[in-house]
């Protein structure tokens, strides 16, 4: 089948799977397979995560009511009671799902909402509220719009959803602690922590919410907290997330138990902890953000939605951006492969396995989230793509894409280290497995539609290269000008030499480490 026809089929596909309220459409369900086994499941519900690229579709085709209507559905869910067993959730959580159910006597439409208590393990979905407001900015930017976001309803949406995130706490890093199954990976797969893909979104949502906040009132003093945040989160993961040749070097010759205010081995990560299969993975032109970084804990496996969304956010650096797509490039086959995109590399096996995820019978190795291949991350690739100007990378991708989708029926996911087999348990006509082709389809037709999904690098969050300390062999000042780091409480930033540039005194400092170049 002609490229042409495969989208034309796409589209087909994807507006069956669309869901009406009262005549209105609110949203895409998440699979349209006709099999009445599977009524029981929730599969006939519209997800935020799952409508996300199936909505900015709509978007570029310039049908932007759906997306609307869903925005406005969303919200108004978000204010209902959430409850599960005897405990209450708080009021800024969105569904991860909704439905729509019909009394069979009085044909009266109702709209019903799940917030996690109906999910595997009983876990809320810390990424919905985040899709939302990222869907929110895109839907203002392609519409211009401006009434939906300036309404009241979506301004106390945003601020509800990003207060949870931005009350004080015991947290000493400015990430967010998340419960393993919270996002995406909705199973047990430890991600518990600090996980890469809700730190990207995270920090994405609090940039797109800090655009579309309204500076009234008390508002102004919400957007300077999160402001805050976004230069500490900024610092934090470019700082001690990345991966590359270089840094992996220094991490295998970490000292431990390192107790001072100008530590090196900041989290006190064991080199012996270091995963063989790294050393083979990282090439010497490249690099990644890890998975996940916690006290004595570095997760090393490379997670798709958070490196992808790093690039478009601008969270990483056009730097580390680069490096990311030149990995890509060089690991072809680890996460390409014969369909495109893992979610996670490499897989759990043996007694990992076992231990991290309970033996899980569906995330068995190098299959679903335990390093099978979605097609839905087509788009999260082409978006990185295009933004890193290397379009080239998705056009590769979404051709390979091409040869089997249509043919094996949109499956959810495929199994195996290339990613050659249909998923066990995958289901057909995926809808994100369709729209997620498709957005792909039109941002490479399109490049400029991918501004409602990328943002610029916030040039006033610089990076602060703290100076090295003796900790390993050839440490020395960062800054080449004789700098020392220095963490003590009251005195929170670099001591820098009459020499260097960062002595200025009018470069503003943070409590974080980093620097502000107002």
């Amino acid at each position: 089948m002609s490229s042409g026809s495969l989208k034309k089929e796409a589209w087909e596909a994807l507006r069956k799977a669309v869901m009406y309220h009262r005549g209105k459409p609110i949203g895409t369900i998440a699979a349209t397979t006709l099999d009445p086994l599977e009524d029981a499941l929730n599969y006939n519900q519209v997800f935020m995560r799952d409508f996300f690229s199936a909505g900015i579709s709509f978007l570029v085709a310039g049908e932007p009511e759906m997306v609307k209507n869903f925005l406005l559905m969303a919200v108004q869910l978000q204010g209902n009671e959430k409850q599960v067993d005897c405990f209450t959730l708080g009021e800024g959580v969105m569904p991860a799902s909704f439905k729509v159910t019909v009394d069979p006597a009085t044909k009266h439409e109702t709209v019903e909402a799940d917030f996690g208590e109906a999910a595997i393990a009983r876990v809320a979905p810390v990424d919905s509220g985040f899709w939302w407001i990222v869907l929110l900015r895109a839907y203002t930017h392609s519409t211009g719009d401006h009434s939906v976001a300036n309404s009241p309803q979506c301004q106390l949406g945003i601020i509800r959803c990003l207060n949870l995130c931005l009350k004080d706490g015991f947290d000493t890093f400015p990430t967010l602690l998340c419960a393993d199954g919270c996002s995406m990976i909705d199973r047990r797969m430890g991600i518990y922590g600090y996980p890469l893909d809700i730190q990207s979104l995270f920090y994405m949502a609090l940039r797109c919410g800090k655009e579309l906040l309204r500076r009234e009132g008390d508002v102004t003093e919400f957007v300077d907290r999160i402001d805050k945040r976004l230069h500490a989160l900024t610092f934090h993961m470019r700082q001690y997330f990345w991966l590359d040749h270089k840094q992996l070097n220094n991490i295998y010759r970490y000292k431990t138990e390192e107790y001072s205010f100008t530590a090196v081995n900041k989290f006190n990560i064991m080199p012996d902890s270091l995963p063989d299969w790294v050393f083979d993975f990282m090439p010497n032109k490249g690099g990644y953000m890890v998975g996940n970084v916690s006290p004595a804990f570095m997760d090393f496996r490379w997670f798709t939605i958070g490196n992808f969304l790093a690039i478009t956010s601008s969270l990483a650096t056009p730097q580390q951006s680069q490096a990311i797509m030149d990995l890509v490039e060089a690991r072809w086959d680890e996460i390409i492969g014969e369909m495109p995109v893992k979610c996670a590399y490499p897989a759990l096996e043996g007694e990992e396995w076992r231990i991290i995820t309970g033996c899980d019978p569906k995330n068995t190795r190098w299959s679903y989230h335990n390093g099978g291949s979605w097609p839905v991350f087509l788009w999260f690739l082409t978006a990185a793509a295009i933004k890193a100007g290397r379009p080239q990378i998705a056009r590769r991708a979404v051709e390979v894409a091409e040869r089997r989708l249509y043919e094996d029926d949109w499956p959810e996911y495929y199994d195996g280290k290339l990613g050659r087999t249909i998923g066990k348990q995958a289901r057909k006509l995926q809808t994100w497995s369709i729209s997620g082709y498709l957005l792909s389809k039109l941002l490479l037709e399109d490049p400029s539609q991918v501004t409602m999904l990328c943002m610029d690098e916030d040039k006033r969050c610089r990076t602060n290269p703290l100076a090295k300390s003796s900790s390993y062999s050839g440490g020395g000042g960062s800054c080449d000008k004789g700098c020392r780091p220095t963490m003590v409480p009251g005195h929170a930033h670099s001591v820098h030499s009459p020499s260097c540039p960062l002595s200025n005194p009018n470069i503003r400092n943070n409590s974080e480490g980093g620097y502000c170049g107002l």
